[in-house]
This record gives structure tokens, C-alpha cells and sequence, in this order.
């Protein structure tokens, strides 16, 4: 019969195997990996836009529970019609401007380069399934790159098994306060879409000064019953800056230095960005969500 004696010195010797660097790396992995969406206009992009990334990413994590590993800005297209909204490219290249200093906040062209205007929930679910898509895409790659690491980390921690930490990527969706008030908005939204984003994927709301988010929850039918997946963070240092208002100091000629990125305010000086003529744009077309909602319910 063999006999196989387990010495202190082999004792050690695993023990010493378990850094407290894989140990964070195994907690780092059991968390549920985040990247959070923000849609809008950026017209233009302002710091509070880009504060926004941060409070949220630092109120998801401070959960323990999620680690946000990406942030995505996606401006509307050209063919929302909102008055005053100039073009995609220039938006998207202030966006651009803005993110160039971040290892973590990205800018996407996907949604601004579609020749229709497309409602939130799809530009969601198109994020989605491309966030998915190369998930995986690396997994069938990492196959045998990973094969190794998975053996000893489920040797080393019970029940940590790769399979079960990987692929579960969760997108959620950033915005203020004033969007989430939008819902009550008739025909702004679908009330499918409304259900499709709380419900599949999350929403991340950042407070304003004057708003009250769980009060417009209580309020709603929709929104309370996906309450849980709706996270309110309470921005304590109150942040007034809105694109609105840099838009008319633009007009009237004043500074709107220290409210945007540097390099966005260059931009704006450079090709002559946002005046009288500019603000008028689309001033007499109907937004895009109402024309395509009101024709519907009306027919």
C-alpha cells in the first residue's frame, strides 16, 4: 500500500503557490464584468458627460458586486431633428477629442452613421450583441490558452471554474436624470422599449440638482417593477453644466473654457461651431421619436 506523507514544508509550499495576487485576480473575476452605454446628442460633449463615466463606474463597484471594465459614448444621428443639433461628424469628433486621455471610455460611430434615426432600445441591443459577439470569438480562441490556467485555478479554488466567470458581461445602460424622466414623456418612448432596457439590460442614473429619481419611480408602474435593475447614483458635488447652456455662451460669445475638455473648446473655435444659424437648425421639424410614435398611435 503507498502511504504519502504530507509534510509541513509541503503545506507551505501550496500555501506560499496562493498569492494575494491571484487571490484578487480570482475576486476580480467571480465579479460581474459591467460596460456602460451612454446615448444622447453631445452637442457638445461637456465634462459632466465624462463625470458621469466615473460616478457610475465608482458606485457599481463600490458594490462589490460588478467591475466595469468599458465605457461606450454613441451619439444620435443627424436624423433625430433635434433643434440646434449639428453634425454627427463634428460631435463625434469632439466626443473623440474628449476620451483621447481615458484607457477606459470609448467613442462609437455606429449608431450616428445609420441613415434613420434608431430608437434607444436598439442601439442597446445592437451593443449588446456585439459586446457578446467577441466574447465569443475570444473564447473560442483562448481555447487552448487557457486550458492550463483553468486546471490549476480549479485545482487551486473549489468551484471557481473559468467557464462559469467568463461570457457574463453585462451592459448597462448610463444617462441623467432628466432621461429617465423622459419615460413619462408620451410618445417619446415605447413603452416595449421602456421594458426591454430595465428589464434586460439596466440603466445607471446619475442625479441632478432639482431632480428627484426615486420619486419618479414610485410614480411609475414601469418603473417600479424594474426598480431592482435601476441604479441611482447620488452625485453629492452638484454639476450644473448643460450642452443648453454652452450652446447660448457659444452665441453670445462668451467663455465656456473649464466646462468642456480643452480640446473640445479648440475645436468649436476652429471650424466656427455653434451660432445663431446653427441653433436654428431643424427648428421647424418635428422630433423624430414623435413623428414616428404620434403617425402610429394615430393610425
Amino acid at each position: 500500500m503507498l502511504s504519502i506523507t504530507y509534510t509541513q514544508d509541503a503545506h507551505d509550499a501550496l500555501q506560499s503557490s496562493v498569492t494575494p495576487a491571484l487571490v484578487l485576480g480570482m475576486e476580480a473575476q467571480t465579479k460581474t464584468r459591467v460596460v456602460l452605454l451612454a446615448c444622447g446628442s453631445f452637442n457638445p460633449i461637456t465634462n459632466l458627460h465624462l463625470r458621469m463615466f466615473e460616478l457610475a463606474r465608482d458606485h457599481l463597484e463600490d458594490t462589490g458586486q460588478y467591475r466595469v471594465v468599458k465605457g461606450i459614448i454613441s451619439a444620435v444621428g443627424d436624423a433625430y431633428k433635434k433643434k440646434g443639433l449639428i453634425e454627427a461628424c463634428h460631435r463625434l469628433e469632439m466626443a473623440r477629442l474628449s476620451t483621447e486621455n481615458s484607457d477606459w471610455i470609448t467613442v462609437d460611430s455606429w449608431e450616428s452613421s445609420q441613415p434613420e434615426w434608431l430608437e434607444t432600445a436598439k442601439v442597446v441591443r445592437h451593443h449588446y450583441e456585439e459586446l457578446h459577439t467577441a466574447e465569443q470569438y475570444n473564447d473560442d480562441v483562448d481555447t487552448v490558452k487557457y486550458a492550463k490556467k483553468r486546471r490549476m485555478q480549479e485545482d487551486s479554488f473549489e468551484g471557481a471554474s473559468e467557464h462559469k466567470r467568463r461570457g457574463n458581461t453585462h451592459l448597462m445602460l448610463l444617462c441623467g436624470a432628466d432621461v429617465l424622466e423622459s419615460f413619462g414623456i408620451p410618445n417619446l418612448w415605447k413603452q416595449e422599449d421602456i421594458a426591454e432596457i430595465l428589464g434586460r439590460y439596466g440603466l445607471v442614473c446619475i442625479t441632478r440638482s432639482g431632480s428627484d429619481p426615486y420619486k419618479f419611480i414610485h410614480q411609475s408602474d414601469m418603473l417600479w417593477k424594474y426598480r431592482k435593475n435601476i441604479h441611482v447614483v447620488h452625485e453629492w458635488v452638484t454639476n450644473e453644466i448643460s450642452a443648453t447652456h454652452v450652446r447660448r455662451a457659444l452665441r453670445r460669445g462668451r467663455s465656456v473654457r473649464y466646462l468642456l475638455p480643452d480640446s473640445v473648446v479648440d475645436y468649436i473655435q476652429e471650424h466656427g461651431l455653434y451660432t445663431a444659424e446653427s441653433e436654428q437648425k431643424n427648428a421647424d421639424v418635428v422630433l423624430a421619436p414623435f413623428q414616428r410614435y404620434t403617425s402610429t398611435s394615430s393610425s
